[in-house]
């Protein structure tokens, strides 16, 4: 049985999710009023997996997290608003150390519940399972803390120009610290365009790349329209729909589009990736798949790498959850193997050399 430790100061949430747990069979749910509880129970309960809420008296979701990584590092899901402030607050959580967002649905909750509960069981389920350290994303944590200063950043180029170069980055739970950390690595002038699938809802990857524009060297836009591709740029993808490279008069260009049924996961990696291969070679493409549940990437990343392309796959030693990276290594689809903190030298060499 997966312990579950549910921190909420909303009876009615509290309810309901003690609910939906306790009636799939494999956990046992205690829950906390608040974040002073959540720290009580934290030894005497010994959580497998916490969800937690961000906006409680006292205590609240961020200080109550930041105790619960220092005390006794435990995965945790958070559950958040869809608002701007909620957004903001959630990215910060993950740095602090969360490995995975769920939004809150507004209006009748009840009803909206039930509809969340399978994604949301098999969410927890997974981060149950995630790897993490007393000292995990010790260096995102700190940054989260002191804050970190705006980078400097050239500006645009005027003429975005044609650039047949693209890295393609795929990853889901605890992807925006991994992110952070391979993204921080690249200098301004990084010379190929970079293109993010990284599973999280709408509300949340705008604020993500806003967050990842501040401290990357590069300049980071979310895709909510089309973007033609341009170096010194990371290009994320827009949350509930997926993204895909196309070919217009302009050059090559990322672009939001609806969702397919056939891909589980959004934006979906596996798209991007086979996108990318319908328009370039595949020695002009660079896939690197990070951490992750599922298998989603694993599979085009492999069709990459068997016509001759490059690709990565995040180390398990650093992977909070190492699904997508691991179906890529186990399908023997992965060039290289490397820890997070190695990808970004990893992709500065590749560029140097070509």
């Amino acid at each position: 049985m997966i312990r579950l430790l549910v921190v909420d100061d909303s009876p009615l949430m509290r309810r309901l999710l003690t609910g939906i747990f306790t009636g799939s069979g494999d956990f046992t749910v205690e829950v906390a009023r608040n974040g002073e509880e959540a720290l009580d129970a934290l030894s005497r309960f010994a959580p497998d997996v916490i969800t937690l809420d961000i906006h409680m008296p006292g205590m609240d979701g961020l200080a109550c997290l930041d105790q619960i990584m220092l005390r006794r590092p435990t995965p945790i899901v958070m559950i958040s608003a869809l608002t701007a402030q909620g957004a903001d607050e959630t990215l910060e959580a993950m740095a602090l150390g969360a490995v995975d967002v769920v939004a809150k649905p507004g209006g009748a909750i009840s009803l909206a519940m039930e509809d969340l509960a399978p994604a949301l069981i098999a969410k927890v389920r997974q981060a149950a399972g995630a790897r993490l350290s007393r000292t995990h994303r010790l260096t995102e944590r700190i940054r989260a803390q002191v804050g970190a200063a705006p980078r400097q950043k050239p500006p645009a180029p005027a003429d975005p120009g044609v650039y047949d170069r693209v890295v393609l980055i795929g990853c889901s739970t605890g992807g925006p610290p991994a992110l952070e950390a391979v993204l921080g690595d690249l200098p301004a002038d990084f010379p190929w365009p970079v293109v993010v699938a990284q599973h999280m809802p709408a509300a949340f990857t705008g604020a993500m790349a806003q967050r990842l524009d501040r401290i990357c060297a590069q300049h980071v836009v979310e895709v909510a329209r089309s973007a033609v591709l341009r170096p010194g740029t990371v290009y994320i993808g827009r949350g509930d729909a997926d993204v895909v490279l196309t070919r217009r008069a302009a050059g090559l260009v990322a672009a939001a589009v609806p969702v397919r049924p056939e891909c589980p996961w959004h934006p979906s990696v596996d798209r991007l990736v086979t996108s990318a291969l319908g328009h370039l070679a595949p020695g002009e493409l660079v896939g690197v798949l990070m951490t992750g549940m599922g298998s989603d990437g694993a599979a085009a990343m492999g069709d990459l790498h068997a016509s001759g392309g490059h690709t990565i796959a995040e180390a398990q030693d650093s992977a909070v959850v190492w699904g997508m990276p691991g179906s890529l290594v186990a399908a023997g689809g992965a060039s290289v193997v490397l820890p997070l903190d190695g990808i970004g030298r990893h992709l500065l060499s590749l560029v140097a050399a070509r």
